[in-house]
């Protein structure tokens, strides 16, 4: 089977906090506290939220579970070929031949092959079962319905959100996306990684998703391979409401042989942008073996979603390395962006004076 498809056959006792009671052959640390350090790939092919066809169906059987990674086997073995040098251009608007499950550039014209794609090659498996989505509750696998707040949050948004068409759509407002290099999403500036890679809470994402713990007795700090983030988790001490970060502020304290950890006090501008700077999001780290990790967390957002939402996967350790991720080498596409967006607006400027017989402004 492969590397990433785990098999997870010890049994699971939850004592009446809730609290996982892990085996006694874990490896601990010389105050009896589980060890918690070590590298983990937690790439797979099980999605954050369960499709729709599943219903509340939390697990797979072995035949579906093998058609996913059939699939997504095919697909690889296609798109890991070397790409042709001299082939032409694609074609307006992208040819989506590549891996179209995803979307955005690598899905339509960005992508020259699946190289640096590195979505795992199957559904993690918990108590000998395949899961069918990381979210665990609500009951269908999937993110709660929106509050009435949000929708006029993400709606007021979408205004400033809109599929890159080649053209200066936004060339009549006051001012535009790409107007100052600080309106762009921190991924695209290399300063967080995307899709909440870091946390919390923390998910998988397209590639790079290797993360090493480093424990001590008074702290954990999570080095994620995505934008070489770092959460720096403080064991048994207390929040700083006068304090706010983009990861929020991460305080742990241990149940058993859970290392329970509360994040909040978001600022502004938050790592999982899906919900407000109220959020609190809960996680819980043990040990299933000397090898896994057990990785929960639930979200709790009253400003974005009616009812708090939770999930679970589990982290296999790797015999890899995390190496440096230097996302742009030193961000030269973020300029490149802001001219390619004076471009636009210099067409659009020429077709406006074209079309009037004058001179536009914008």
């Amino acid at each position: 089977m492969a590397r990433r498809t785990l098999i997870l056959t010890t049994l699971l006792a939850f004592a009446a906090t809730g609290a996982i009671v892990a085996s006694d052959d874990i490896p601990r640390r010389h105050d009896g506290k589980p060890d918690l350090s070590g590298t983990y790939d937690i790439a797979t092919l099980t999605p954050l939220q369960r499709p729709a066809q599943y219903g509340d169906n939390l697990t797979l059987t072995p035949e579906q579970a093998q058609a996913i990674a059939d699939h997504w086997r095919r697909n690889f073995e296609k798109d890991y070929a070397p790409s042709d040098p001299n082939r032409e251009a694609p074609p307006e608007g992208g040819t989506g031949i590549y891996a179209p499950e995803f979307t955005g550039a690598a899905g339509k014209v960005g992508g020259y092959n699946a190289f640096y794609v590195d979505i795992g090659d199957g559904n993690f498996q918990l108590d000998g079962e395949y899961r069918t989505s990381i979210i665990t509750e609500p009951a269908n696998g999937r993110m709660p319905a929106l509050t009435d707040a949000a929708k006029q949050r993400y709606a007021e948004g979408a205004a400033f959100r809109h599929e890159n068409t080649g053209t200066a759509w936004w060339i009549d407002r006051d001012f535009g996306p790409y107007d100052d290099p600080e309106l762009r999403p921190h991924a695209e500036r290399c300063l967080l990684g995307f899709g909440s890679t870091a946390g919390p809470p923390a998910l998988p994402v397209m590639y790079n998703n290797m993360k090493r713990i480093v424990q001590t007795d008074t702290h954990l700090m999570i080095l994620v391979e995505m934008n070489h983030d770092a959460r720096i988790i403080r064991v048994d001490s207390e929040h700083d409401d006068d304090v706010e970060s983009w990861l929020g502020e991460s305080v742990g304290r241990w149940e058993g042989d859970t290392l329970v950890v509360k994040t909040k006090n978001f600022g502004d501008d938050y790592s999982f942008t899906q919900g407000s700077k109220d959020m609190v999001i809960t996680e819980r780290f043990s040990r299933i073996d000397e090898d896994t990790l057990l990785y929960g967390f639930t979200v709790d957002d009253p400003n974005t979603w009616t009812e708090p939402w939770s999930g679970e996967y589990p982290w296999p350790a790797s015999t890899n390395k995390v190496f440096e991720y230097a996302c742009h080498e030193g961000n030269y596409a973020l300029g490149g962006i802001l001219r390619g967006a004076r471009l636009l607006e210099k067409e659009a400027l020429a077709g406006d004076a074209a079309s009037t017989g004058g001179g536009g402004s914008k």
